[in-house]
């Protein structure tokens, strides 16, 4: 969420940034497969991005 939210204050577009986070998503777990990073980062933006709540969400475990 850190990425995502630097990009957008530095004025990139929402897709580019959603497509870096899924990019950075990736880089840190191989396993994972595009169609699972595309749904956790989309799942992670509309929890603390769109609906700005805080505390754990499906695959984060943030406070």
């Amino acid at each position: 969420m850190t990425a995502y939210r630097e990009l957008r204050v530095h004025g990139n577009a929402d897709l580019d940034s959603f497509r870096a986070c899924i990019t950075l998503y990736r880089i840190h777990h191989p396993e994972s497969s595009l169609n699972e990073a595309r749904r956790l980062v989309a799942e992670w933006i509309d929890h603390h991005v769109v609906k700005a709540k805080s505390g754990p969400t499906p695959g984060c475990d943030c406070d």
